[in-house]
């Protein structure tokens, strides 16, 4: 029985060193322990774990009985000794082996954990760098739409300063033609009043031929 928790002792020693260092070999203890873990391998170890403590308690109660026999004799004999010695010694090496298999399992969950957490801060870690990227040709992409909008701001701009100076153009053209229009309008007044002035001047003519032929053919008869 003593060199069985010897040997557990050990192991679990050893599993313990190996959890403790990144080496090839702790892949290796932890897929193990993963596998024990798997199916039936969790009832074994509670069986074991229980069967331990179990006889762990009668161990105890074993060496409480001798130390009772102790304070009767006032003395113990060389065999009660012994038994106190081998049953303290088994006491001693089942509660380190319980206790060293405790650390095995948080080592194990602690390192599974530590994994998983690094899977996803390598996860977070890439899809920042993604959204970085995306982020970055999204601004080339912005300063490309800027750069095509400043240039319709300026072709704006010009087509407003064209349509401004076709504006004054029209101005001062609309201002020649009302002023050529009212020059027309004095040159037709101006006309009427010679044709009328031509028409009074020709009635008069006609007037004075009349008058003129009348008294040529007074003289006459």
């Amino acid at each position: 029985m003593i060199q069985l928790l010897f040997s557990l002792l050990a192991a679990e020693a050893a599993l313990v060193v190996v959890l403790l260092f990144r080496t090839p070999a702790r892949r290796l203890v932890l897929l193990a322990v993963d596998r024990s873990k798997r199916g039936r391998g969790p009832v074994m170890v509670r069986t074991v774990a229980a069967t331990m403590l179990v006889v762990l308690g009668s161990s105890g109660y074993s060496i409480a009985k001798i130390r009772r026999r102790e304070g009767e004799f006032a003395q113990l004999t060389p065999t009660d000794q012994v038994l106190a010695s081998r049953h303290l010694l088994e006491a001693s090496l089942m509660g380190y082996s319980l206790f060293l298999g405790l650390v095995i399992d948080r080592l194990h969950h602690y390192i599974r954990e530590l994994r998983t957490m690094k899977k996803n801060m390598e996860a977070v870690t890439k899809q920042s760098r993604v959204l970085e990227e995306a982020k970055l040709g999204g601004a080339e992409e912005i300063q490309g739409y800027q750069k095509k909008i400043d240039s319709l701001k300026e072709q704006v701009q010009l087509l407003k300063h064209q349509s401004l100076a076709k504006a004054e153009e029209l101005k001062t053209a609309e201002t020649n033609a009302l002023a050529l229009r009212k020059q027309s309008e004095g040159l037709l007044t101006e006309y009427e009043r010679l044709i009328a002035e031509n028409e009074e001047l020709r009635k008069k003519l006609q007037k004075v031929e009349h008058c003129l032929s009348n008294s040529d053919s007074k003289k006459n008869t």
